[in-house]
């Protein structure tokens, strides 16, 4: 019999698994930083050596995207 093992994702996670948790595609993702998103609210800069700067990898507040995405419920096209 196969084990089964469940990951749960950390509260940062990066790029690649906010693609596969949320089905949001990189280019919607680098829009939504650019124009919608707060920098230590949705997203951060992060570094190995602790400093991160602006061209820095990002890592992704998951449950304040879920939030954002919840919010636009509300404003759907008719």
């Amino acid at each position: 019999m196969d084990n089964l093992t469940q990951l749960m994702p950390n509260k940062w996670v990066t790029e690649p698994l906010l693609v596969a948790i949320t089905g949001m595609k990189p280019g919607t993702i680098k829009r939504a930083r650019e124009s919608s998103w707060a920098i230590g609210r949705e997203y951060i800069h992060v570094s190995p050596e602790g400093e991160p700067k602006p061209n820095s990898e990002c890592m992704y507040n998951h449950q304040a995207i879920n939030a954002w995405i919840e919010k636009q419920k509300k404003k759907q096209p008719r």
